[in-house]
């Protein structure tokens, strides 16, 4: 299966910057392991039914997560699954992509908006979406957007999406090493994923320093060295 690029707003693009298209469409790489991705998203571990031990952030399977629907396939909206918050993790070099669009037709004017993702995606589907469109991803779960959590201090560079408040805790976060601007950043208001939702967002060579605010909805990383609370 080959990875099926980004689209937006009537053009094929990268990573969208505001007012810049970036290059950074494909797989960056790994960006850390081994103790910099212990405890790093705390909390979504819990929601998906996973025991986090508080001293050391290793994981240990604690129940099945409870799955909304398959990672591959079409799915219609109130007829095969509902309008609400649903995420999928685990994902792994882009491979997993999906597609929000006003009817089945296929072609481009009916997309709502759609992703490449590494790690962990969020995506909310809104009642007048029609088809929900998913490839290559791991199973998506339904996500309680009200529910609180542990939110963590430091998380992978390349780990998707954040919720903030749950998985990370608010303040200011700095990334190191980042090298040809392959490093993409967003603080977003929700989980649309529409150009609207982005509250701010940058591509970085070198170190990249963010502070994400409470009232941030989701933090999103990609192509970038682990990032560590400062403030």
């Amino acid at each position: 299966m080959g990875i099926k690029v980004k689209v937006g707003l009537g053009a094929v693009v990268g990573i969208v910057v505001i007012g810049v298209v970036s290059a950074n469409a494909g797989n960056n790489g790994d960006s850390g392991s081994g103790d910099k991705d212990k405890g790093t998203s705390a909390s979504a571990d819990r929601e998906s039914g996973k025991k986090v031990d508080a001293k050391t952030g290793d994981k240990a399977d604690k129940a099945e997560k409870k799955v909304a629907f398959k990672g591959d396939g079409d799915f219609q909206i109130g007829t095969d699954i509902k309008p609400g918050t649903y995420r999928t993790t685990g994902n792994a070099d882009d491979m997993c992509y999906w597609e929000r669009a006003k009817d089945a037709s296929g072609e481009l004017d009916s997309l709502i908006a759609n992703d490449n993702v590494s790690g962990t995606s969020y995506v909310t589907i809104k009642a007048g979406d029609k088809l929900f469109k998913s490839s290559g991803c791991e199973d998506w779960e339904a996500v309680d957007t009200k529910a609180s959590g542990s939110p963590a201090s430091q998380m992978k560079g390349d780990g998707g999406m954040y919720r903030v408040g749950a998985d990370i805790a608010p303040g200011t976060y700095k990334s190191t090493g980042n090298t040809d601007d392959s490093c993409y950043w967003e603080r977003s208001k929700d989980a649309t994923h529409s150009m609207n939702s982005i509250v701010a967002n940058n591509n970085v060579t070198g170190t990249a320093v963010v502070t994400i605010s409470a009232g941030d909805g989701y933090f999103k990383t990609t192509g970038c060295g682990d990032w560590k609370k400062t403030g």
